[in-house]
Parts: C-alpha cells; structure tokens; sequence
C-alpha cells in the first residue's frame, strides 16, 4: 500500500478504473455502492448458514466464486481493453493485473474460508458482527502502513466497537471454534480491503473483481477435491442458494465494493461495509428465527451512528495534536 504517489493521509489516488470513472460522472456516490454491498452481504450470511446443510464449505465456495467470474465476462467484453492513458503509464499491464488478481484473490479465499468454515457452528447474525470487527483492524494496519487516520473516523471506530460489544459480546460469551474461525476471517477482510485498495491504483477494478473471483474459485475448487466429497446432486439441491451467493452476492456485490472503494477511504469504506452486520442480523430474524434484544438494537443504532460520524469531514489526528502545540509545529503541514 506503498505506490511511489502515496499521500499521509489515508487516500485513495486520483486517478481511479475505467468503468469506476464512468460510475462517478453518473453521480452514483461511492457510499451509496458500499451500502448496497453491505445489504447484500449481510443477507448472504443466512444464505451461507442455509447451504452448509446441503453442501460441503469448499465446494461451496468454489461454486459461488466460479460463478461470480462467470457472471463478469459480459461487462469485461463491454469495457474493453487498457485505455492510450493506461498502455502509456503502465496501469492495467497484463502483469499488474496478475498480481492483483493473485494477491486479492488468495486472500479473498482465505477470508471467505475462515467465514464459510466458521458459520456452520455459528449464527448468521454472531458471524456478522464478529466479521465488522475488520472496522477497527483496518486503520490499525493503515498505522502501520505509515498512514493516518482523521480524528472524526478515530471517533467512528470507537462507536463501532461499542455497538460491536452490545451486539456481538454478552456475559456468556465464549470463543467457540466457529466464532474464533470467523474472527480470524476478520483479519483477514481487513487485509483484503487494504489489498483491493492497492490493485485499484494499478489496474481496472473490474478486471481487478474477475480475476479475484477466478482464483478464488479455482483455490475453493483444488481445495474441495482434497478434502470433501462433491456430487451434482449436492449442488442441485442447493442450487438456488449458490446462484445467489454466486450471482448476487459475488458477481454484484464484491463488484460494486471494488468500484465503490475506489472513491471511498479504506477507514470509511470499512466503516459502512460493516452495516453487512446488522443486516445480517435482520436477515437471520426473518429467514432463520434469530431474535434481536434491546441491547442488541442498542449495538445497531450505535454502528449506525459510527457510519455517519465517519462521513464528516476533520483534520488527522496528528494536524490536531500539531495545532495545539502552537504554530510553530505547522509548517509544511498541509490538509487534504
């Protein structure tokens, strides 16, 4: 996350991917892309819980994956090859597209598999907000990227994770095998949304979203071989809940991630996809019988406040500190 153009704050280039580009002049907001993410995400965690009784984790994610590459070719073929601009700085080389496409993607399956593997012993709403927690590991390995964070998204991520606690963390809370392997998932979703921050800068998120998915796919696929037993009949018989996961969930929502992320802070960007967890939640309530508490309603309402609070505008924490030190400390400080 390191592009010889990097900037001390937690920004995104200015230049951004070609069908991505074209979304903006449409004046569909990059927020609003990510919101939509979240509501598709969050009903794919009941989606997932019911497709564990009829089919093996690894099968089903080569399956969802496969078909979600799938489900690109068409808009691929409409947006066409690298752009004069592009072929003249290099950006969407067939290498750059590669690497990102083996970096993402590899990561990718080992979020999805941590999660996929974890929520057969766990609830779709639990498995929810223990994923959000990537809202707090994300600007923490920003820090450690050599950025900075803005103060008002500092704030954000403290609400966050209280309404994490209220929603997720009760006085009988033990670390269950599935919980511990979707909280590993969230690591590793952090990891992702800073990987998919880096191959946007160097090639078309669209391309960027195809070759994740291929080799996540193929991954999910080798690994299925290795370790379950798939059938077709299997697969048929869950047939509609891997179409959505594959079609839905993968072909549109992770679309609509990497392009919406482009235009998006990893922070803030982090920040809104974590809304999957009460949606996952609200779709656990209807789908699977899940109730919500007065506590747990409490964790929504203070997410939902995080959410905003992280779309304000503020200096980075460290221009404030500066401030308050005296002017001195000012020069050659600059804000965004």
């Amino acid at each position: 996350m390191n592009p010889p153009d990097q900037k001390t704050t937690m920004s995104l280039p200015d230049s951004a991917p070609n069908l991505a580009a074209g979304t903006q002049r449409s004046g569909v907001p990059g927020e609003i892309m990510l919101l939509l993410t979240a509501f598709i995400w969050g009903t794919g965690f009941s989606v997932q819980r019911l497709a564990m009784a009829l089919v093996q984790p690894f099968t089903f994610i080569a399956a969802r994956f496969l078909i979600g590459s799938v489900v690109l070719l068409p808009l691929l073929a409409w947006q066409g090859g690298a752009t004069p601009k592009d072929k003249e700085t290099g950006r969407g080389s067939g290498r750059a597209w590669l690497v990102a496409s083996l970096g993402c993607g590899g990561v990718l399956f080992l979020a999805a598999s941590f999660q996929q593997v974890g929520i057969v012993t766990t609830t779709a709403g639990k498995a929810g907000f223990i994923t959000a927690l990537y809202i707090v590991i994300v600007p923490i390995l920003g820090l450690f990227l050599g950025k900075s964070v803005r103060l008002a998204h500092w704030m954000a991520v403290g609400l966050g994770v209280s309404g994490l606690y209220l929603l997720a963390v009760t006085s009988q809370f033990t670390i269950q095998r599935g919980d511990a392997a979707v909280l590993i998932g969230a690591l590793l979703w952090a990891l992702h949304i800073l990987a998919i921050d880096r191959a946007t800068r160097k090639t078309s998120g669209l391309k960027v979203a195809f070759g994740q998915f291929l080799v996540a796919g193929v991954l999910g696929f080798i690994v299925a071989l290795a370790r379950e037993a798939p059938t077709l009949d299997a697969l048929k018989s869950a047939g509609w809940l891997i179409a959505y996961a594959g079609i839905v969930v993968v072909g549109v929502a992770y679309t609509l991630q990497v392009l919406g992320q482009v235009r998006v802070q990893p922070a803030v960007a982090s920040l809104i996809l974590s809304l999957e967890s009460v949606f996952a939640l609200l779709a656990g309530m209807l789908f699977l019988g899940e109730r919500m508490s007065a506590r747990e309603g409490l964790g929504c309402v203070l997410m939902l406040a995080a959410v905003v609070l992280a779309q304000l505008k503020s200096k980075p924490l460290d221009a404030v500190t500066q401030e308050d030190a005296g002017p001195a400390h000012k020069a050659g400080q600059h804000e965004d």
